[in-house]
């Protein structure tokens, strides 16, 4: 009995390098990575919300007769605060649907803010508006680098759970879902108009 039992321990020692080849520890890396990714996703989208009260603050000040479209940003911005996504959700297709659709309500309400800048010479000469304006550029511009990255790490974990032998190891040991990439909106091929 005793020497059964050791035989055990040897084969399940000589067995642990094998394990390492399946991917059992890089399933799980690629797991954390997209994680990661998607926290900096939220991170510059919370960037972003913090910054849009000030900058309607400022555009508030010149613009006074635009209320409409500052109400629009406002709304969009209290909407986009409601909506949460944990990273349980990041394989729910209909979850992240939904978070895109609140961001692109906000990105549709800024657009058009810009557009009132344009309109209104003195505010777009403003110089706090206009450092609002680049920060607001800036943030945009982040929020793309962090779907991006975001969008990357999607793929190398749905590859690593889907290839050969990490499919194995996914399907007996671990059971992981798939993780959902942004997407672009419906009506993004087309490029927006802008009528001064």
């Amino acid at each position: 009995m005793r020497r059964r039992l050791m035989l055990l321990i040897l084969c399940g020692l000589a067995a642990l390098p094998l394990l390492s080849g399946c991917g059992y520890n890089q399933i799980q890396q690629n797991e954390e990575a997209v994680f990661a990714a998607w926290a900096d996703v939220e991170a510059t989208y919370q960037r972003r919300a913090d910054l849009i009260p000030n900058l309607v603050e400022t555009v508030k000040a010149y613009a006074g007769h635009e209320r409409e479209t500052l109400q629009a940003v406002t709304e969009a911005r209290a909407k986009v605060g409601q909506m949460n996504i944990s990273a349980g959700d990041l394989g729910n297709p209909a979850t992240l649907e939904k978070f895109q659709a609140a961001q692109g309500e906000l990105s549709g309400a800024l657009s058009r803010l810009l557009v009132v800048a344009e309109r209104y010479p003195d505010l777009k000469a403003n110089q706090n508006f206009l450092d609002l304006q680049h920060q607001l550029e800036g943030t945009e511009n982040r929020i793309n680098v962090a779907r991006q990255r975001y969008n990357a790490a999607v793929q190398t974990f749905n590859s690593s759970i889907r290839t050969f032998p990490n499919n194995l190891t996914n399907n007996f040991l671990l059971h992981l879902e798939r993780k959902e990439p942004f997407k672009a909106q419906a009506g993004a091929e087309q490029a927006p108009k802008v009528n001064f």
